[in-house]
């Protein structure tokens, strides 16, 4: 299918922030609702998104944002909620980070701490905190994933339930609005879960366009979280889980 300007628009939006709407798409490119439909269906039968309810979402489990791209989406965000992430570990503790860009946020802002243990299934956190001395750090085994130098599979679970940790840091693809956090590769899920099952206690963090976002495989639910940290205040139904279940919720300034 060779795409229209405004269809190539419409996808980078979605690629962008997870999802579009048919009525922010017209009103953005000065056209009809029904164009906007028509533009949405086409893209659609191509296998680019998925229809939803007043507008569409990146197809699942295919179009994960790229990594680069994601690095450079909201770094702003993703670097205040590092700190505000930070702030909340102290010296002298351990913990486990998995794989993505604000995970990797976090280990910029641990960089100076001091006498931690560090244990990651992403290779680019434990290049970042080859710079800390006093941190010592424990990398999984398993499957590179080229894209993101993620590793994932069996061999990764089971080195996670080799520990036992203070802290497990955690990021996501996407929030549903029943608080189900979701992402898009099972197996990155399955050691997601068990650095969940292995830490006392589990810090979110996530920007605020994971709340607009879909994914395919879950990954628990905010009301089994300790904190998350994000950088705008959740939609009022989040809110509300999260002060039913004693989640803590941190919203960082990126202007701070």
């Amino acid at each position: 299918m060779a795409l229209s300007f405004r269809q190539t628009e419409i996808l980078a939006l979605a690629r962008s922030e997870g999802r579009v709407v048919v009525e922010s798409l017209a009103e953005r490119f000065g056209v009809t609702l029904q164009t906007i439909r028509r533009d949405l269906t086409e893209l659609s039968d191509a296998g680019l998104l998925d229809r939803v309810h007043g507008g569409a979402i990146l197809r699942s489990g295919v179009s994960n944002i790229g990594y680069e791209e994601r690095r450079s989406l909201h770094d702003a965000a993703k670097a205040a909620i590092g700190r505000a992430c930070a702030r909340e570990i102290p010296d002298n503790c351990s913990m486990i980070l998995n794989i993505g860009t604000t995970t990797e946020a976090v280990a910029r802002e641990l960089v100076q701490h001091r006498q931690i243990t560090v244990v990651t299934n992403n290779m680019n956190v434990a290049n970042i905190l080859v710079a800390n001395p006093s941190c010592d750090i424990m990398v999984a085994g398993g499957a590179l994933r080229r894209a993101d130098g993620g590793l994932v599979g069996d061999l990764a679970s089971q080195f996670m339930q080799q520990f036992k940790v203070d802290f497990g840091v955690i990021g996501i693809s996407a929030i549903d609005q029943d608080g189900d956090l979701l992402d898009y590769d099972l197996s990155e899920v399955r050691v997601s879960e068990t650095i969940i099952r292995q830490s006392r206690q589990v810090f979110l963090v996530a920007d605020a366009s994971k709340f607009s976002r879909g994914a395919p495989v879950r990954l628990g639910n905010l009301a089994g979280i300790d904190a998350i940290f994000t950088d705008a205040p959740l939609p009022p139904a989040l809110m509300k889980l999260c002060a039913e279940a004693g989640t803590a919720v941190h919203v960082a300034d990126p202007a701070a």
